[in-house]
């Protein structure tokens, strides 16, 4: 009795004992699973996590760069602000100078309106001049001023080119009055047409000499007419046609002239 109990008793024990081996065995199999497991879950973790800081570095990358690109942009927007601003003086200072143009201009016009019939008055009174005047190369003086004339009538002629003229016409004379000089011209003396040699000595004096020398005379102010001289001023106006022709040295020479009445 007491055998067969120890026996099933030995035989309990072994139950227990090869149970616990089972467990045991059954608790290794689940703590490598775990293990695994959690080897996978790090394995995981540890890749996402690097591909994290991959993408962080990526960002980070792109955030420097778009940052340098905007420092730039700011940088070039400085820039151009300076360069527009100066500009807009060069665009300030030719507007200026464009009203100052315009108000030239509008002046300009002013002038116009007011110097063409002062024109005008210059040509008349040219011509007035040189009908009083000593009756010397009168047909190229009065072609001067009918040149004049239709000068001032003709539109597509500049304002500034007809006073040019204008000036220029008094200028020359101005100038008769200080040079010498020999012409040809046809003269009436004492009803009769003469082809002589006329010399005159600024507008001091006008006289004439026939070609061959035979007459000599003057254009008398106090008549307004040609008048004959006797030979006592034959051989100065020969002298003076030569000097004039430059055929002769300049030097002095006689001339009638009218002197001045005392008051």
């Amino acid at each position: 009795m007491r055998f067969t109990e120890l026996q099933g008793i030995g035989r309990f024990a072994a139950g227990v004992t090869l149970v616990t081996a089972m467990g045991l065995i059954t608790s290794g199999a689940a703590a490598k699973t775990s293990l695994e497991d959690i080897y996978r879950v790090a394995q995981t973790v540890n890749e996402n996590a690097k591909a994290s800081q991959e993408r962080i570095e990526e960002l980070s990358s792109e955030t420097d760069s778009l940052y340098n690109n905007y420092k730039g942009v700011l940088k070039n927007i400085e820039g151009y602000k300076i360069y527009n601003a100066n500009l807009q003086r060069q665009v300030d200072d030719q507007e200026r100078k464009m009203a100052r143009i315009r108000q030239a201009t509008l002046e300009i016009k002013s002038v116009q309106r007011d110097i063409s019939p002062i024109m005008l008055r210059m040509v008349e009174v040219l011509d007035q001049y040189v009908e009083n005047d000593l009756p010397f190369l009168l047909d190229e003086r009065r072609n001067r001023i009918e040149s004049l004339r239709l000068l001032m009538g003709n539109s597509s002629v500049a304002e500034s080119e007809r006073f040019s003229h204008v000036i220029r016409a008094y200028q020359i004379e101005s100038e008769y009055g200080r040079t010498m000089e020999s012409y040809t011209a046809e003269i009436e003396v004492d009803g009769q047409s003469k082809i002589v040699d006329v010399l005159k000595v600024g507008r001091i004096a006008l006289v004439y000499q026939t070609s061959d020398g035979s007459e000599t005379g003057w254009w008398n102010p106090s008549t307004n007419r040609w008048e004959t001289l006797g030979n006592k001023f034959a051989g100065p106006v020969r002298n003076g046609l030569k000097m004039a022709r430059k055929q002769l040295t300049a030097g002095l020479f006689a001339v009638p002239v009218i002197a001045p009445e005392r008051n």
